[in-house]
């Protein structure tokens, strides 16, 4: 009788696959080398409920998903400023597009999404002014993609 025992080497995922957000950096409009944080942020996609993570908070940063299913993705942001007793709800809409390109990791890690040619435009509702408009690639999100002066 022979016995064979055959092992198969553990293959597990040791690289961070994630599929990268859109990181938003906050500045002030008139000191822009200033960060400055939101009044009561609140984010949501068109057509979706408000993102939880993001109700009524104020940060200078943000990192929001693309849909990786699309050549477009369309965020409402709203701030929120009091005068005295009365709510100011100010919301811009923020247009990201982009060509989505699949990037195989490893057999373990499957597959995480690029987005390649990316084009920013808003209404400029209360968002004064933004650097880039476009960017060639969205790769990671170790850094800001874009400021949004405000």
């Amino acid at each position: 009788m022979a016995i064979f025992n055959r092992c198969e080497k553990d293959d597990f995922c040791t690289k961070d696959p994630v599929t990268p957000k859109l990181v938003l950096r906050f500045y002030d409009a008139n000191e822009p080398g200033q960060l400055k944080r939101t009044e009561r942020l609140s984010i949501w996609a068109a057509g979706k409920d408000t993102i939880p993570a993001y109700r009524s908070v104020s940060l200078d940063s943000i990192a929001i998903p693309l849909n990786t299913t699309t050549l477009e993705t369309v965020y409402h942001l709203k701030i929120n400023d009091f005068d005295g007793s009365i709510a100011n709800n100010q919301i811009a809409t923020l247009t990201i597009q982009y060509t989505p390109e699949e990037e195989f990791v490893s057999r373990s890690c499957g597959f995480r999404v690029l987005f390649n040619d990316v084009r920013f435009s808003t209404d400029t509702n209360w968002i004064q002014d933004f650097t880039p408009a476009t960017l060639s690639t969205i790769d990671n999100q170790n850094t800001a993609h874009v400021q949004i002066f405000h």
